[in-house]
């Protein structure tokens, strides 16, 4: 049986805990598992209490064996979708899930609708800090491209099936 809840759970590449929140699982369709987040969703940063409460409700995207997460976000916040770049995830249980962050990330705005990638310099000095194998560092940079292309053209699921499932928080 599938858990209601589920604890998303990011951490560094060191092994420490980076950010976690709770979510609703909503469903699964052809892009992955889409998990709810409700205004007033409070994040946590490590084992600080609580650091961020939503204003707005959002849904996380998780797709099955990709090297990334995404996050859409309802109006009015200027972000519309955010991509993390990421470890594949992994379900340790069916309330969890969990994967590592590798800093850069892919953001549209709204309402202009402009894409660019996030935190080069934070992936610049992560690589050294925390030894990034070659391989991670060039899957890292090339999901960063990858995704700033979908996101742009607004292929799917970065075009209206973040606004569907957002429809169910």
């Amino acid at each position: 049986m599938e858990a209601s809840e589920v604890r998303v759970v990011v951490r560094k590449y060191d092994g420490r805990l980076h950010w976690h929140h709770a979510t609703q699982r909503l469903g699964t369709d052809e892009h992955g598992i889409w998990l709810g987040c409700p205004a007033g969703t409070v994040y946590h940063r490590g084992d600080e209490g609580p650091i961020y409460t939503s204003a707005e409700a959002r849904v996380m995207l998780i797709p099955r064996h990709e090297w990334w997460t995404a996050l859409y976000c309802a109006p009015p916040a200027e972000c519309e979708v955010y991509c993390d770049i990421t470890t594949p995830a992994t379900w340790p249980h069916p309330a969890e899930v969990t994967m590592v962050d590798l800093d850069l990330d892919v953001w549209r705005t709204r309402p202009a609708g402009a894409v660019e990638v996030l935190d080069r310099d934070e992936f610049a000095v992560n690589r050294r800090r925390y030894g990034y194998p070659p391989d991670v560092v060039s899957r890292a940079e090339s999901t960063a491209e990858r995704l700033r292309s979908a996101v742009t053209g607004r292929a799917e699921p970065f075009g209206e099936a973040g606004q569907r499932w957002l429809g169910e928080v």
